[in-house]
């Protein structure tokens, strides 16, 4: 996918196939957290409002969901099993409490041991996907052209692009927040994510078949130009 394209239509095809090119991956474990993830854990995170604030259970569900999608990194997960529920709670509420600061934000969670920009950004892609898009390796490439440096600094810059993005798309459709076909910022990321892993599948086919769809791609590309 794209970066620069502005067709909302291109962008729609790409979220919508994101269950899909889930499925690609084989992995029902994945399948299973991602309902978590986008499903239940927002609404278990808003019916905690005015304090809003993730359990620590929830929190070890999003570092397996991030590790599940991403590259597996069990040290991680074993640091925020040894965190206490006291400490998960106080620096989410404080988290949550200061969006749409998202340096403010970041910086409360990862006042907790193995959370990153990262992972925070999952955490609070969770609940408010407006403002913080998840920093995946495939949306980072997609909008930055590098997914190797995990700072605060280009989590801020990478959450500014897809959250401009999403306004842009939202501007070309003249749609509104809860009209069908918004994009959030955190869409922006799911349809670069989705078309990722749908490229890749392509590339995997059998018999060369993917191979030869990416160089008839590249030669429409080329004609075009």
């Amino acid at each position: 996918m794209d970066f620069g394209c502005s067709d909302p239509g291109a962008w729609t095809d790409a979220l919508s196939s994101y269950d899909k090119h889930m499925e690609f991956l084989n992995n029902p474990k994945l399948v299973e957290l991602d309902k978590l993830y986008r499903t239940e854990l927002p609404r278990s995170l808003h019916s905690r409002t005015p304090t809003a604030h993730i359990t620590k259970n929830e929190l070890n569900k999003v570092m397996e969901w991030k590790l599940t999608r991403g590259k597996w990194r069990p040290r991680l997960l074993s640091f925020v099993s040894s965190l206490d529920e006291t400490s998960v709670k106080a620096a989410s509420q404080k988290a949550f409490a200061a969006l749409p600061d998202l340096k403010e934000a970041v910086n409360a969670l990862s006042t907790l041991k193995g959370v990153g920009p990262a992972t925070a950004s999952a955490v609070l892609a969770a609940y408010d996907p407006h403002i913080a898009p998840f920093m995946s390796d495939e949306a980072m490439l997609a909008a930055l052209g590098s997914s190797k440096e995990y700072t605060l600094k280009q989590y801020l810059v990478f959450a500014e692009k897809l959250q401009n993005k999403a306004k842009e798309l939202n501007s070309k459709s003249h749609v509104k927040e809860g009209e069908n076909g918004f994009f959030a910022a955190s869409d922006i990321e799911r349809a670069l994510w989705s078309a990722a892993v749908g490229a890749k599948n392509v590339v995997d086919m059998p018999d060369g078949k993917g191979k030869t769809n990416l160089k008839e791609n590249s030669q429409r590309k080329r004609r075009k130009s």
